[in-house]
């Protein structure tokens, strides 16, 4: 622990060194560290996403600095410190599980997170909602939304129920089409065809967000073996011939 401790000290330390004197750290603000913060995120994703874990423990370091440099601006304004966002957190932990810190039993991982969202709302939330980021990729936020919901019992009894929604919603897209309908009404169906594939992916289990990733990375590694292998320039290839070199990508 003491070793943890003289780390994190450490880099409170070159915190300070870094706004006192680098021209670049001197400068920055909220705003102009808010999508460094991003791309830091989506870093971490990736490495994750790779199973890297030695780029795991460089993200985690460098969303850490974040943190850091996000308090340390907030401090320069007597808005808060460091100290006062991990008490925030310690407290904000203490209290939303009273099945480790007081009295209430659970029995598995679903208590515990209808539990949560019914704490949240005591706390002053109006909504169940109300915690999802706006920013939020909108395939992560319908997830998120649909979890939420479903630990107030807004929920679907089984996936077959949830299918039938797909095919529905399917079914009302392919209206707009044959029907010559506008654009708009167009992504209004189609976004409701993504929203319920969505929901139905959380009912057997799967991250649509990962699922996707993953089919993303095949399609990319696929196709760079297209360009790779391609005997002439792609723009000159017929589809059926790029088709061959996919499928010889699929069985590699």
């Amino acid at each position: 622990m003491k070793e943890k401790l003289k780390a994190f000290e450490r880099l409170l330390n070159i915190m300070d060194d870094l706004r006192s004197q680098c021209p670049w750290d001197k400068k920055q603000t909220f705003q102009t560290l808010r999508n460094l913060t991003i791309e830091e995120t989506y870093e971490l994703a990736d490495a994750i996403s790779d199973n890297d874990l030695d780029g795991i423990k460089e993200e985690i370091g460098d969303l850490l600095l974040h943190m850091v440099f996000y308090a340390k601006l907030g401090d320069e304004v007597g808005a808060f410190n460091i100290a006062d966002a991990l008490n925030g957190v310690c407290e904000k932990l203490i209290h939303r599980h009273p099945h480790i810190y007081g009295d209430v039993k659970v029995e598995n991982e679903e208590e515990v997170k209808q539990n949560w969202e019914q704490l949240k709302l005591k706390e002053g939330k109006k909504s169940v909602l109300e915690g999802v980021p706006k920013s939020l990729p909108a395939m992560v936020k319908a997830y998120r939304m649909q979890e939420k919901t479903a630990l107030v019992g807004f929920e679907w009894e089984n996936k077959e129920q949830v299918w039938e929604k797909v095919e529905e919603e399917i079914a009302e897209l392919k209206e707009t089409i044959d029907e010559n309908m506008s654009q708009s009404r167009r992504e209004d169906e189609f976004g409701d065809v993504l929203f319920s594939l969505i929901n139905y992916a959380r009912f057997i289990g799967v991250d649509p967000e990962t699922a996707l990733d993953r089919t993303n990375k095949k399609f990319k590694s696929r196709f760079e073996y297209i360009e790779v292998k391609a005997p002439k320039s792609l723009t000159d290839m017929t589809l059926d011939e790029m088709d061959q070199l996919w499928n010889e990508a699929k069985k590699k």
